[in-house]
């Protein structure tokens, strides 16, 4: 083509007033620009052929069809990346047209397809990963870490073949060599390596799943799992800020995963209040009529009053002492109180623990420990249940004669000087009396 154009430039005296040499000369680099020039036109015409009707044509199509999955394609640009091969391929196809160069040009074009091909191929797998991310089964078993290392093994497959084309080399030859570098390698993908490793435990043992509430302190992780890959696992956390998890850690190290708490249905309550140990004595029978009138334990107080009686008459013992016998307590009462009052509890779960315990007593009282799960495992609705429990706990403490400990206020200090100072006042006042 170079030479047909060239002998016409010079037949039809294009490059007049030159000498013989140098005619030839500019007729050559002429011929040259004409060629390359008529190449980019090809390329040009064809890009915008492929662009402007073909994939605008099949955009359409994919719009206008009922399936979802082909919209994955669209939105990843498949066919812009694909499209871009056809350039490569005319400029392998006119190699020939250089015979000079035609070897290191159908060499680069080679290597060019390879990069094409393999960056429409991230393309499709980045598609396929958004299209399964539809499916329910992908909050279980997420696929991005195996699709990354398909990536990987893609990329280095195609940087093989890409070698073997430009040094004009088989591909075994090149692999055989890899050996040599193996330990620099392994180096190299160390995290991809155990990222792999781990993306294949954690599905295998249902670890971890798209959607998981997990905590992790140790990298200020608390919320919603978003996205697990290859080298790391993205959380969000309730406070709205990111928080990147290295995946292998996710196994060697510990974190708590919250899903079987919505799973069950049943969210826990482990709260304590402190009661005042000086605020805690027997019943009287005039506390035990008052009681029995709230409908909670009204069984109980009269169950618990025959079983009384009947074994301090067992066991002939004289009640009219305070120390002899069994005696019913404002705390234990009020413990059965609130065990009944949870029991009853529309929000808590009745299939589970339910529990009104004592823990240890110290500085700050008696703690009073609710164990019991709600019905409902939604954080707001939580936290509102629990709050109106404890709500009415507090409020209701006392009417059984029992009192909340708290540290002392400035309130409190207010009140104890004002209180100093009112007796003060009397004394003052008595004493004068008395010398007048």
């Amino acid at each position: 083509m170079i030479d047909f154009l060239k002998d016409k430039l010079l037949e039809y005296k294009f490059i007049g007033g030159l000498k013989s040499g140098s005619g030839q000369l500019w007729s050559s680099i002429l011929a040259y620009a004409l060629t390359i020039a008529f190449i980019l036109l090809i390329i040009a015409i064809v890009h915008i052929l492929l662009k402007r009707v073909v994939v605008k044509a099949i955009k359409a199509l994919v719009i206008k069809s009922k399936f979802k999955w082909d919209d994955a394609l669209i939105e990843h640009k498949v066919l812009d990346r694909a499209i871009k091969i056809a350039p490569v391929l005319i400029i392998y196809f006119f190699a020939p047209v250089f015979p000079e160069v035609q070897v290191w040009i159908e060499r680069l074009a080679s290597a060019l397809l390879i990069l094409g091909v393999l960056y429409t191929l991230f393309a499709l797998l980045d598609s396929l990963d958004t299209i399964y991310n539809k499916q329910e089964v992908a909050r279980q078993r997420p696929i991005k870490g195996l699709l990354q290392v398909v990536k990987i093994i893609f990329t280095i497959i195609g940087l093989i073949l890409m070698l073997a084309v430009l040094m004009d080399k088989p591909p075994w030859v090149l692999l055989s060599g890899i050996g040599v570098f193996s330990a620099v390698l392994l180096l190299v993908f160390q995290n991809s390596i155990l990222g792999f490793v781990a993306g294949i435990q954690l599905s295998t043992n249902d670890m971890v799943r798209v959607g998981d509430w997990i905590e992790m302190p140790k990298y200020n992780a608390d919320g919603v799992v978003t996205e697990i890959s290859l080298h790391t696992v993205k959380v969000q956390n309730f406070d709205k800020t990111i928080t990147m998890i290295p995946t292998h850690t996710l196994i060697s190290d510990s974190f708590k995963n919250w899903r079987g708490m919505f799973s069950t249905g049943g969210r826990r309550i482990k709260r304590s209040i402190y009661i005042d140990m000086t605020s805690v004595k027997f019943c009287t029978e005039e506390m035990l009529s008052r009681f029995e009138k709230f409908h909670y334990i009204t069984d109980y107080i009269n169950a618990k009053r025959l079983e009384i009686e009947k074994y301090n008459k067992e066991n002939n013992i004289d009640p009219k002492q305070l120390v002899n016998g069994r005696r019913m307590t404002n705390i234990g009462t009020f413990r059965a109180y609130v065990l009944e009052y949870l029991k009853n509890h529309p929000k808590i779960h009745k299939d589970m623990l339910i529990i009104v315990r004592q823990l240890q007593p110290g500085p700050t009282g008696i703690p009073m420990e609710i164990y019991a799960f709600t019905n409902d495992t939604q954080w707001i609705n939580y936290e509102g249940i629990q709050s109106d429990i404890f709500d009415h706990i507090l409020a209701i403490i006392p009417q059984f004669d029992l009192r909340i400990f708290q540290n002392p206020s400035g309130a409190d200090m207010k009140q104890l000087l004002l209180s100093k100072e009112l007796v003060s006042t009397l004394d003052d006042t008595m004493g004068s009396t008395d010398k007048t």
